[in-house]
Formats: C-alpha cells, sequence, structure tokens
C-alpha cells in the first residue's frame, strides 16, 4: 500500500507541498479527482494517477482544465466529493464555468486548487488569482506550509458543504514544491456515488433562474465572511503598536524576519489563511491596536486594498502601506532577506543582516533550458528551417517544443497561452498577407487547439498547421493526453487518432510525418505549404524520454570521424543538440547523452557521423 493511503493517525510524515493536498483529500473522503497537468500542479494529479487503483478515488487527466472543473463539479451536484486541480493560468481556461458554477452551488464537498506561480519558473504570467475570489464571490483559503496545505485541503471540503459553494485552496510554488513534515488524520471513507436531484429551475442557469441564484451567493457570501471572522486559519500573534497583515508563504519569511531583527515583542502579526471574504471585525480589530501597518504579500495588494477599505469603515488614519516604491513590488516572489530589509526600513530599525552571506560562485557559462537529446521536434523544426529559413511567421504553443524559440533553431516569433498557435497565425496570415505556419502539441491541440482548427477551416485561411506529436505531455511530466496509448500503463482508456479527427472535420490536405526521415519530412512540408488553404501536417514520433519509461532503448550512438570532418559545424550550428560540446576546436559527440536518433548524421555534409559499433 501507498504511504499516503495509510490511516495511521498522528503519523509524522515528510511530504511534498503537492503530496500533502493529496493526502487532505483523501482524509476528507475525495471520491472524484480531475486535473489537466501544470507546474506548480503537476504532482497533484500525478499522485491521484499513481493511486488510483488501490485508492478508491476515480481520476482522470481531463481534455482542458474546463472540463476538469466541469466533471468534478458534476460529481459535487450529485453529493460526491470531488476535486480539480490546475495552475494558475488554468483557471483562466476554467473561469466560463467557474463564474457561473458560483452561482449554481454545489451538494457535495468540491475543492479547486489553483497553483499560483510567482517569479514565473514556469508560466507566461504571474497573475494573482486570489482575484478569482473576489471575482467569482467564492470562498479562499491560503496555506502558510506544508502541514496547513494538507489541514486546509481537508477543512475545505467541510467549509464547502457547509456553503454550498466550491472552495478555492490556492497556493503557491513555494508550498506546492516544497517539503514538510505533517502529521496524519484519520481518512475518511469517501461516498462513491451519490444522487443527483432533478430540478430544472434550479440548475439550468437561465436569466430567470440565475437572478435567483445571485442572491443565494450573496447569502452565502454574508455566511463566508461571517466563518472568515471566527476562523482559526486566521490568527493574530506577537504584541506592540507595530503592525503587519500577511498570508501564504510570506507569512514565514516574516516570522524569520521578525525573530531576526530582534522585533517579536514589538510586532503584532495578523496571519491570515481565510483570505476570501476576509476577516472584517478581526482587521478592523488589528487596526485599532496598532499605529502603523505594513502589508506583506506577493504579487497583488489583495490585503492591502482589503485592509485600507476597512481602515476607512471605521475612520482609521494610520500609515498603511503594502505596495509601493521602496516597499514591495507587484513583479516575483519574495524572500526571506528582501522581506527583512523592508520590514527593518519600514518601522526604522537597523537591519545588521543586510545581505545574505554570498557564496563565491565559479565562473561557468549559464546553461539555457534546450530541447533534450534525440527530441523529434528538433528534426520537425530543423526540416522546416531547411525549407524556408525565415520566410514565413512560426507562431508557437504551449509546450517544451516552445524552447524551439531558442537560436539556432528559432522557430517562434509568437506565443501566448494554450491553444493560441492557430489562431494567431490565421490573424496574422489575413493582416499580412505572409505565409504562416503554426506549431502546437498534441496534448496541447486537445486542450485548445481544435476550435482553432476548425475556425481556419470554416473561413478558408492559408495556413499551415503542424502538430508535433510525441505521444505524451512530455513538459510536465509525461501524463497522457486523448491521443496517449494507454496500454503502455497497462491501462484500457481509448486513444484519439489526431489524423483521424483532423480529417474528420474536413481538412483536405493532411500528411503524418516521421521526423527523423530527415529529407522525406522536408518534401512533405513543403508541400503542405504551397497547399492553398489550410493544411495540417501531423509529425508523430515518440518522446525518447517518455519511451524509457516503458522500453528499454536500443543503445546506439555515434561519433564523428574526424579523418572525414572538415569542421563545417552544420551539426552543431543547426541542431544545437546538447549531445554536441567543443573539444579545442573540435566537434565531438558526449555518448553517453547521444541515443542514436541519426538527425545529425543525416545533417553532416561529408558524411563524418559514423555509428559506434559493439566493441570499438
Amino acid at each position: 500500500m501507498n504511504e499516503l493511503l495509510q490511516d495511521s493517525p498522528d503519523k509524522k510524515m515528510l511530504l511534498l507541498g503537492n503530496e500533502a493536498i493529496v493526502r487532505g483529500a483523501i482524509e476528507a473522503g475525495v471520491a472524484l479527482v480531475a486535473a489537466y497537468p501544470g507546474t506548480p500542479s503537476s504532482e497533484i494529479a500525478d499522485t491521484f494517477f499513481q493511486l488510483q487503483k488501490e485508492s478508491g478515488v476515480y481520476f482522470e487527466y481531463s481534455t482542458n482544465e474546463k472540463v476538469a472543473m466541469e466533471v468534478a463539479a458534476a460529481a459535487a451536484l450529485a453529493g460526491v466529493r470531488s476535486l480539480c486541480s490546475m495552475k494558475h493560468v488554468g483557471v483562466n481556461v476554467a473561469a466560463d464555468f467557474l463564474m457561473s458554477l458560483a452561482y449554481l452551488g454545489v451538494r457535495g464537498g468540491m475543492v479547486i486548487v489553483s497553483a499560483d506561480d510567482p517569479s514565473m519558473f514556469s508560466s507566461q504570467n504571474e497573475q494573482d488569482n486570489r482575484m478569482y475570489g473576489k471575482f467569482s464571490g467564492l470562498p479562499i483559503l491560503e496555506p502558510s506550509s506544508i502541514a496547513e496545505a494538507m489541514e486546509m485541503t481537508r477543512y475545505a471540503f467541510d467549509l464547502s458543504e457547509e456553503l454550498q459553494e466550491p472552495v478555492i485552496l490556492r497556493t503557491t510554488t513555494r508550498i506546492n514544491h516544497s517539503t514538510g513534515v505533517v502529521s496524519l488524520g484519520p481518512i475518511n471513507k469517501n461516498r462513491a456515488t451519490g444522487t443527483f436531484p432533478k430540478d430544472p429551475f434550479r440548475y439550468t442557469v437561465i436569466p430567470s433562474v440565475a437572478m435567483k441564484l445571485h442572491k443565494a451567493l450573496l447569502a452565502n457570501y454574508e455566511k463566508a465572511a461571517a466563518l472568515s471572522d471566527t476562523s482559526p486559519l486566521n490568527f493574530t500573534c506577537g504584541d506592540g503598536v507595530w503592525g503587519i497583515i500577511t498570508s501564504g508563504v510570506s507569512y514565514n519569511y516574516v516570522s524569520d524576519a521578525l525573530e531576526e531583527l530582534g522585533l517579536t515583542s514589538r510586532v503584532r502579526v495578523l496571519r491570515i489563511g481565510f483570505s476570501h471574504p476576509l476577516p472584517d471585525k478581526k482587521i478592523k480589530d488589528f487596526l485599532g491596536k496598532c499605529e502603523k501597518i505594513l502589508v506583506v504579500e506577493e504579487l497583488e495588494p489583495y490585503l492591502e486594498e482589503g485592509v485600507k477599505v476597512k481602515a476607512q469603515e471605521i475612520g482609521s488614519i494610520i500609515p498603511i502601506r503594502g505596495k509601493g516604491e521602496g516597499i514591495f513590488s507587484r513583479a516575483y516572489e519574495f524572500d526571506p532577506a528582501m522581506v527583512r530589509g523592508v520590514i527593518a526600513s519600514y518601522f526604522g530599525v537597523e537591519n545588521k543582516n543586510k545581505k545574505p552571506i554570498a557564496i563565491e560562485m565559479a565562473n561557468i557559462p549559464q546553461r539555457p533550458p534546450n530541447l533534450c537529446s534525440g527530441c523529434p521536434h528538433r528534426a520537425t523544426y530543423a526540416a522546416i528551417r531547411e525549407a524556408f529559413g525565415d520566410e514565413p511567421i512560426y507562431t508557437n504553443d504551449i509546450g517544451c517544443y516552445t524552447l524551439g524559440v531558442l537560436p539556432p533553431l528559432s522557430m517562434s516569433d509568437v506565443s501566448v497561452c494554450m491553444g493560441a498557435s492557430i489562431g494567431l497565425g490565421s490573424g496574422l496570415g489575413k493582416a499580412t498577407g505572409r505565409k504562416v505556419i503554426s506549431f502546437i502539441g498534441d496534448s496541447t491541440f486537445f486542450h485548445g487547439g481544435i476550435p482553432g482548427l476548425i475556425n481556419a477551416l470554416h473561413n478558408d485561411h492559408d495556413q499551415t498547421v503542424v502538430i508535433m506529436d510525441n505521444g505524451t505531455t512530455s513538459m510536465t511530466g509525461f501524463q497522457p493526453d486523448p491521443g496517449t496509448d494507454m496500454t503502455k500503463m497497462g491501462l484500457t482508456n481509448a486513444s484519439v487518432s489526431i489524423e483521424a479527427l483532423v480529417r474528420g472535420i474536413g481538412v483536405k490536405h493532411v500528411t503524418v510525418a516521421k521526423p527523423f526521415k530527415f529529407k522525406k519530412t522536408i518534401e512533405q512540408i513543403k508541400e503542405a505549404v504551397a497547399f492553398k488553404g489550410l493544411s495540417v501536417v501531423i509529425s508523430q514520433e515518440i518522446c525518447p524520454m517518455y519511451e524509457k519509461t516503458f522500453k528499454k532503448p536500443e543503445k546506439r550512438t555515434y561519433y564523428i570521424d574526424h579523418d572525414k570532418c572538415k569542421n563545417h559545424r552544420v551539426c552543431l550550428n543547426t541542431l544545437a543538440c546538447p549531445a554536441f560540446y567543443l573539444d579545442g576546436e573540435k566537434v565531438e559527440i558526449d555518448e553517453s547523452a547521444c541515443i542514436g536518433c541519426t538527425l545529425c548524421v543525416q545533417v553532416c555534409p561529408e558524411n563524418a557521423i559514423r555509428l559506434r559499433k559493439i566493441g570499438e
């Protein structure tokens, strides 16, 4: 049995933040989980996927975040406890459903995990999803530690059922991807099936129904506000007339800073964990005991604005600062030294340790992210660059293939969000009159690319779409997508053929290319681009890193025959495969990194790249 399924109350366990969320949901009796993978939330879905056979929890990787939320909400409408997880930008995809779900409400507990990414470690923006609480009227909980991530997840289900509304658990990367000790609680048996009461004028949100539901949502908001005011998740510590209001991981930085500055007995701290609705009475009481307040929160001034509103309501004119010049920035995540410095400056105390101890680093070149050795996306990009160079406009999408933006491949002129490459290509082609080639991965195509492709066909856009089908969702850890062959995982889920789907909607020019057949792929790409109208190339080759998880690859490595090599460096300068390196002026192949894809063999003008024979 997996250790996360042990029914051992009070046992101490070291867990990743995302694992703690999984354990909290299991203790709460979750019965259905749906998700679309996205860092920093991915391990929540991955763990449930691994546990599904022995946990009694139904799990699915849904096509996208909106579908995941719909599936989870439907279970909750039937009285079954459910959870859906996604990264912060995934909530944007689900927002259409979310806003009306807030009106509809739920019967069984439903938790929506939104994993925010301050400093954009793996994201295209760093939006603050606490704003979705204000926007939708739904409650938000924010853990400050790994233990709280588990406890708040468990509590969120009870809160959801008490309010009959979904509850948003808002985390950040430092919570999701840190480890900490948790004390396990008992596991409540889940209820895998429920009943759905047929009541169309309660659950069909036509305008006349929605008018009533909006009033119910506002009434629920007042209930949630009362609960927030009495919640132990919002607590005060310390003493003095200086005040700090904080939430999330920032609370830890504040606690450390106050101790290091010797201010624990001079500064009163209000930690807010039930952050929407804000605790009205607790904040106003806190304001009445302080002469000066600093608000410490990453990203947007959500707490700061709320605190200032409450100060105005009671006529308080004490200084309240959070974001601004010389205080905290709205950009990027915080760190302990920065928080300590701002606290010292704001309250006018000496910061003896102004900077963390610097560790002398060796002067080594930076290593940018790169497509893996043997990645089929490199072969696809190289073939298209060989055929067209910079002539077309290249629109790209979200996935590991986005790394094609880097030289020497340089195959992305614009990339915005999941599924946008095809629509962007359509608009750019129409506006400029230039040929556009749009790239999209298989998982991303299923997630958000299909509507764009249908639009391009229906409106007769002259555009080539290249679907990079490597059989998995590589970027976030090899999660399956609807096109994945699930038999390799011992599962029976149907596999959706991208080719059949594309032909089925009526695309006339469809080509399946094998990118490691380099010359043939160039010919296929040229034919597709020459076609007048919408053409689709499905570049189909399994991700070699994913293939290693279920099949031991044949070891075939190559070396450079320097008797033939003229040092033109076509291999290095056109492919930038990480298996290449320079030894003085000579190009060499790191045979421990080479997987034998043969792409470089096919581009070498001197045929100087040779297969290493056994025994050589």
